[in-house]
C-alpha cells in the first residue's frame, strides 16, 4: 500500500511538471510569487561544457584515432619480441625434502644472435631457465652474463628458433618528464600485457637487488607488476628506452610508481655481459666513513666528506699515496685519528658514500684517471688516482 502511494505521488509530480512545461532535475528552483507558480532556472553551479561543431568533433576523433593507431601499431610491432621467462629452482625443506620452485618474468630479444635481456633477479639462483616466445615456442636458455648491481642479465637461446626481430634501442638524452611511455611484459603470468603512462621523473636513485644504490633510473606511472621485471619500456616511437626492474608499493602491486634501467646503461652493460660474462665496476680502492652522518667531524676540519678508514692494498688510492685513518679505542667507542678526507672527485663535491659510488659508475671506467681532492692535516690537495675494478 505504501509503495502504491509513493508511485502515485511521483506520477502526479511528473504530470505537473509536464503541464508547466519544465523538466525535473538539478539546476531548477521553484519560485512561488503571489500571482501563481512559475519555474525559474537557477544559476549554473559549474562551468558549462562547450559544444563542438560537427567538423571540430570529427577532427578531434581523427586525432584520437591516430593516437590509438600508433599505440596498437607499436604493440603489434614489439610484442612478438617480448618473451616469457620461467626460472626453476630447488629448495630444501626440513619436512618435505627437496621442493621445486618456479618464478616468472619478462625479457626481450636483444639481437639476432640469440641473446635475450632480462633482470638479474628474474633468473638468479635458477637451476633451469626456459624462454617462451610469442608463438608459443619453448626454448632452454643458458646464462651468458649477469650483473647484480644494475640488475641485468643476458641469456642465450638457439637463434634459429627465434622468429622475432630485436627491439630497436632509443637514447636516454632526449627523454623528458611527461613523455608517453609503453610497457610490455608478463605481469602475474599474463603474457605480453600492454600498459601505458608517462615518464614521472628522471635520474631517480634506487637501491638495487645487491643492496647498492643505482642512479639515473627512470620513474614511470605505467602499471608495472610482478612478472613485468625484465620487460621493455618503450617511447612513443616504439624504441627501447629502459628495462622495467622494480616498483615501490605497499601492497605488492602497482600503485603507479615503477622504475626502469635507462637505455644508455643497458647499452653500456649488456655488451660487456655478452663479451666477458660480467661488467667491470669502477672503484678507488677505499673504505670510507661519512662525516656528519657516521662520524662526528673535527671542529677545525671539514664538516662533510668521506674519511678514509681503510685502503685496498695495491688499489688505485693506495698507489696514489692516499692515507687512511688509524682506529683507536676510547672507552667503549672507536675514534679515528688522522687520515685523508675526500671532499671531491674531478671537482664534484662528495658528502656521502653513495655520492662516490654514483659518480664513479656514471662517469668512469676501470683504467681512467681521476683527480681526487682530499684534506690532510688541514691542507687541501689534489691527487691523481687510477680507477681500479670493484
Amino acid at each position: 500500500m505504501r509503495s502504491g502511494r509513493l508511485f502515485a505521488a511521483i506520477l502526479v509530480t511528473l504530470i505537473l511538471a509536464v503541464a508547466l512545461g519544465v523538466g525535473l532535475g538539478t539546476g531548477i528552483a521553484w519560485n512561488l510569487p503571489s500571482g501563481g507558480v512559475r519555474p525559474v532556472m537557477a544559476s549554473p553551479s559549474s562551468t558549462p561544457i562547450p559544444t563542438l561543431s560537427p567538423e571540430a568533433f570529427a577532427q578531434a576523433l581523427s586525432v584520437l584515432d591516430a593516437e590509438e593507431t600508433v599505440i596498437t601499431q607499436i604493440y603489434a610491432q614489439v610484442s612478438p619480441s617480448v618473451v616469457h621467462i620461467t626460472s626453476r629452482t630447488q629448495v630444501v625443506d626440513f619436512f618435505r625434502g627437496v621442493i621445486p620452485q618456479e618464478g616468472t618474468g619478462s625479457g626481450f630479444v636483444y639481437d639476432t644472435a640469440g641473446h635475450i635481456v632480462t633482470n638479474n633477479h628474474v633468473i638468479a639462483g635458477a637451476n633451469e631457465i626456459e624462454v617462451i616466445l610469442a608463438d608459443g615456442t619453448h626454448l632452454t636458455a643458458q646464462v651468458v652474463g649477469t650483473d647484480s648491481y644494475y640488475d641485468l642479465a643476458v641469456l642465450y637461446v638457439d637463434p634459429t628458433k627465434v622468429n622475432a626481430p630485436p627491439v630497436s634501442p632509443g637514447v636516454s638524452d632526449t627523454l623528458r618528464v611527461g613523455q608517453r611511455v609503453l610497457a610490455i611484459g608478463n605481469p602475474f603470468g599474463l603474457d605480453r600485457t600492454l600498459t601505458t603512462g608517462v615518464i614521472s621523473a628522471l635520474e631517480r636513485t634506487i637501491e638495487s637487488e645487491s643492496g647498492s644504490v643505482m642512479g639515473n633510473v627512470i620513474q614511470t606511472d605505467a602499471a608495472i607488476n610482478p612478472g613485468n621485471s625484465g620487460g621493455p619500456l618503450l617511447d612513443s616511437r616504439g624504441q627501447l628506452i629502459g628495462v622495467n626492474t622494480a616498483i615501490q608499493s605497499t601492497s605488492g602491486g602497482s600503485i603507479g610508481i615503477g622504475f626502469a634501467i635507462p637505455i644508455d646503461t643497458v647499452m653500456r652493460v649488456v655488451p660487456a655481459l655478452i663479451a666477458e660474462g660480467r661488467y667491470r665496476h669502477p672503484a678507488l680502492g677505499v673504505f670510507v666513513a661519512e662525516l656528519g652522518y657516521e662520524l662526528r667531524p673535527a671542529e677545525s676540519g671539514p664538516q662533510r666528506g668521506l674519511l678514509i678508514v681503510d685502503l685496498t692494498p695495491g688499489g688505485g688510492a693506495a698507489n696514489a699515496g692516499l692515507q687512511r685513518a688509524q682506529a683507536q679505542r676510547q672507552g667503549r667507542s672507536i675514534v679515528y685519528v688522522g687520515g685523508d678526507i675526500i671532499t671531491a672527485i674531478n671537482g664534484q663535491t662528495l658528502t656521502t658514500r653513495d655520492d662516490l659510488t654514483l659518480y664513479l659508475e656514471s662517469n668512469t671506467r676501470p683504467g681512467d684517471t681521476v683527480l681526487v681532492t682530499v684534506v690532510r692535516s688541514g691542507q687541501t690537495m689534489d691527487l691523481a688516482v687510477v680507477v681500479g675494478e670493484y
